[in-house]
């Protein structure tokens, strides 16, 4: 049987950065995948070109742009490890990258080159990387020296390590190798596991009632979308024994679940419902059965306008709404009321004004979303009272570590949920141990 110090589980972001480090600090290091190609994910990340880290981000406050039950608990990890640092490593490899909007950072040239960094990084550590090859079985077994080991049952033979990682990822873009097997993990050593739900995901509509929009497929328009807390939050649950023992101060837990979030983003049309950046973003809030509000003009007075305009226009009023709004979504929109399939000026006040009062507030309640085949991310997972802020190890299970997107924090599109990756990998990494020699 084949020994390690770390056996890593999962070769994703989180797997590989994790293991490249905790390489280089001496560990003896297996990396193990089920999947044929490795970091699929950040291949396909970004258009292709990786949105790996975003400047805006603030350790001090990662509720702004974190959630997850205690949003509060990343905080350790991503001050330790910030986006700075992440752009020192790919300048020192040579990696060239821009800065797009919103302080979102993309490769200029591939995703790959990421990959390869994090290759080359586990290569410098002396990393054993199998991969495809899965894991069958874990077991924790008393070592003869009285410390902790990890046996695994894998494809290529069984193996001990003395510290056990899992970086599995979520259960998002199956396709490509996702699974539920960090949380079926996390429960088999009595970890709880926060419900895991798609997040940043296009949202979808009943097809009746989204009948009139369908059409507009393809026509995207700047917005904001706000997500409507539910009538009765849950209470928090109380914080265990210990819980700011870490580092991690208090909060009210499932405080970012409940609190409405509006977001300044594109929007897109699809067959279904609706995508772009504001959805995208909006979905990780959005709760079943709850509504969305969309003020499709934000920052306009679109009431002066038509007021304006009925004093001085002939035209439809769907002819002077496209002034404002995209040509196809003008007629759309008026078609929906036969008060408003007429000229602005013979338009009464009364029509105006609901005209007005609904492009500003268009309120909807999406039917589902387009689930885990088209979720770039999975909120929930295993829960952060489990884990150790400092060095996400299990409280009540030495050796064993959570890191990635498996962790109950999820992080807002834009570079954020790259960057917990990283973050929480360092973290682990410089916490992990030689085993017995």
């Amino acid at each position: 049987m084949q020994q390690f110090d770390v056996v890593v589980i999962g070769a994703g972001a989180a797997g590989l950065f994790c293991a490249g480090v905790a390489g280089q600090r001496g560990l003896k290091v297996l990396l193990i995948d089920h999947a044929v190609k490795v970091a699929e994910k950040i291949r396909i990340s970004g258009g292709g070109r990786c949105n790996f880290t975003n400047r805006d981000l603030d350790p001090r406050a990662p509720h702004k742009h974190y959630l997850g039950e205690n949003p509060e608990f990343c905080r350790s990890a991503l001050a330790r490890y910030t986006p700075a640092d992440f752009i020192n490593l790919l300048q020192g490899a040579g990696i060239p990258w821009h800065e797009k909007h919103k302080g979102q950072l993309f490769c200029d040239r591939s995703a790959d080159d990421v990959v390869q960094l994090l290759l080359r990084e586990c290569a410098a550590g002396g990393v054993t990387h199998w991969q495809p090859c899965a894991v069958r079985a874990v077991r924790h077994v008393a070592s003869l020296a009285g410390g902790t080991t990890y046996e695994l049952d894998t494809e290529r033979g069984p193996v001990q390590s003395h510290s056990l990682v899992v970086a599995t990822g979520g259960l998002s873009i199956p396709k490509i190798g996702a699974t539920d097997f960090g949380h079926r993990l996390a429960r088999q050593f009595g970890l709880r596991v926060v419900t895991p739900r798609p997040a940043l995901v296009p949202l979808t509509f009943d097809s009746s009632a989204w009948a009139p929009y369908a059409e507009l497929a393809g026509l995207a328009l700047p917005v904001k979308i706000e997500a409507e807390p539910p009538a009765a939050a849950p209470a928090p649950a109380p914080a265990p024994a210990g819980d700011t023992a870490d580092g991690a101060p208090k909060r009210p837990r499932g405080k970012s679940q409940h609190t409405g979030m509006a977001f300044l983003e594109d929007l897109l049309f699809t067959h279904r419902g609706l995508s772009g950046p504001a959805v995208l973003q909006i979905s990780s809030y959005w709760q079943e059965g709850t509504p969305l509000h969309i003020d499709l003009l934000p920052g306009q007075d679109i009431a002066a306008h038509l007021a304006e305009a009925k004093q001085q226009s002939r035209k439809l009023l769907s002819k002077e709404l496209a002034h404002l709004l995209p040509t196809r979504l003008a007629e759309t929109w008026t078609a929906q009321d036969p008060a408003w399939q007429r000229p602005v000026a013979e338009t009464s006040d009364k029509a105006l004004s609901a005209l007005a009062e609904r492009l500003r507030r268009w309120t909807l309640t999406p039917a589902g979303s387009e689930g885990y085949a088209k979720a770039e991310v999975t909120a929930g997972g295993v829960d952060t009272r489990e884990l150790s802020s400092q060095t996400l190890e299990a409280r009540a299970q030495a050796g064993l570590y959570f890191i990635g997107e498996v962790v109950d924090v999820t992080g807002w599109l834009g570079g954020y949920n790259f960057q917990w990756a990283w973050a929480s990998a360092h973290a682990c990494a410089m916490a992990l141990t030689p085993g017995p020699r």
